[in-house]
């Protein structure tokens, strides 16, 4: 396609089409539609190609963004999306979760002024299409080592180590105690922001690139630590953080409080059919006609309340410590939640929850220009949604990796145990590598598919030296 220079002056820039609100909260659907070709071709010709890409380099995988642009539009898709997989292990799901907003988009050249390029939705337009007509990763060229590698944690660091193992013609073994692969993929993140065929879709592509999955395996019971290191060359630890913040609130234990994520579970499994009626982690709280309040500013916290919108709750209310623009998570899903009918509070820092039998409200101190007053917020269902802790396993002290004070796993820095120079995610066991949510504290989807997609890289220097 040949392309008028300076498209982006007379070429606005367009998301791909969004469902109506009235529709969408009726149901778990992605909310945004897909662009059609002519579409992604000129959204992707108004890339300015600027010759120092921000995009790349605020992308936290540092994707060659302008080079699969252009790919695209010179009609080359099967090229963009290798080229696109060789910084990105998941491309269609980062294209659908990342904050484009904080990272590609809001560091594009045209966004003061013109408007970023739609990053995102080319990317997830590219991919996606590409596996429609066929494309799939093309191995090879690649040879069996003979080696053997175990990844701990089927969620999008593990994934994204496996992706890399495989490349390098080692073996993967991922084990997960869940029994779908994806972690809070699949668990966490609601099917409107990633509906879950995605995620099996890229589990059928890594199956074909010779990864095993072991799902339903929870390591220390089903198998033991000794025995998996003994059978494998390295070990890759992708377990995640989720222990919840509670933040020391007086009545969180009353009836009607719930943490962000095992409810974000619960619902994600009645959503996919797999809930257990006789499991109480898989129950849901009734919020239908309820007045639900989710305390938090994350992404979390809008996961919980566009869940809470769809499960019929009369209201719902995002109550957060400091001001909008203090917000942590995307801001395309604060709109989205505002859209939808989410209301919020802000300077409000929650004190205690209150209530008898059951939660009755949150009583709030004013934060910023509303310090010095009080408040009370009533709620018959309050969700906690205050972030996540590194949750360390029983299993790491025989396995011999050291932890950091607030139970993250600690790196080897740059000597190993074994006085040689470490490996980057090298743990104090040289034979065991870390990375995502462990190491870092709770982050985002692109930066644990960065460590998963790294550790691979150095997992293949370790066997192969």
């Amino acid at each position: 396609m040949k392309v008028k220079p300076f498209q982006f002056v007379d070429v606005p820039r367009r998301m791909p089409r969004e469902l109506d609100v009235s529709v969408r909260i009726l149901g778990w659907k992605e909310i945004y539609g897909q662009f059609d070709a002519p579409q992604a071709v000129e959204q992707s010709a108004r890339c300015l190609d600027c010759g120092n890409p921000y995009c790349e380099w605020k992308c936290p995988v540092h994707n060659y963004i302008p080079n699969w642009l252009a790919l695209l539009r010179e009609g080359r898709l099967f090229e963009a999306a290798e080229l696109a997989h060789e910084t990105n292990p998941l491309p269609e799901i980062c294209g659908r979760v990342c904050p484009q907003d904080r990272l590609c988009e809001g560091a594009c050249t045209l966004e003061t002024g013109f408007e970023s390029v739609t990053i995102g939705s080319i990317e997830k337009y590219i991919v996606d299409t590409a596996f429609a007509q066929g494309w799939r990763p093309d191995l090879s060229q690649v040879r069996a080592t003979g080696k053997r590698v175990a990844i701990i944690g089927a969620g999008p660091a593990g994934l994204a180590c496996a992706d890399r193992l495989a490349r390098a013609g080692i073996e993967a073994h991922v084990y997960d105690r869940h029994e779908q692969i994806g972690g809070l993929l699949t668990f966490g993140i609601p099917p409107f922001k990633l509906e879950k065929d995605v995620v099996a879709l890229r589990r059928s592509v890594l199956e074909a690139m010779g990864v095993q999955f072991h799902l339903g395996v929870e390591i220390g019971s089903d198998i033991s630590i000794e025995m998996l290191e003994a059978e494998h060359d390295a070990i890759f630890l992708g377990t995640g953080a989720t222990q919840a913040v509670h933040g020391d609130l007086p009545g969180r234990e009353l009836p009607g409080v719930m943490q962000a994520l095992p409810f974000l579970i619960a619902n994600a499994r009645r959503v996919l059919g797999s809930a257990n009626p006789t499991n109480p982690a898989d129950a849901l709280p009734e919020l239908k006609g309820k007045r639900v309040l989710v305390l938090g500013g994350g992404d979390t916290a809008m996961d919980c309340v566009r869940s809470s919108i769809r499960l019929g709750a009369a209201s719902v209310t995002c109550v957060y410590r400091r001001s909008e623009a203090d917000m942590p998570g995307s801001r395309r899903e604060v709109k989205n939640a505002r859209d939808e009918g989410v209301q919020f509070v802000f300077h409000r820092q929650p004190l205690a929850l209150e209530g008898k039998k059951r939660v009755t409200g949150v009583r709030v101190q004013g934060t910023g220009p509303l310090a010095g007053t009080e408040a009370f917020v009533e709620g018959d269902v309050v969700l906690l949604a205050f972030g996540f802790r590194a949750s360390p396993a029983p299993w790491f002290e025989p396995l011999g990796v050291d932890l950091e004070a607030n139970g993250r796993v600690r790196l080897a820095g740059k000597t190993s145990a074994t006085g040689q120079a470490a490996l980057p995610y090298q743990t104090s066991n040289p034979k065991v590598f870390a990375g995502g949510d462990n190491v870092r504290g709770a982050d985002l989807v692109v930066t644990a598919v960065h460590d998963g997609r790294d550790a691979g890289l150095a997992i293949a220097r370790y066997l192969m030296p």
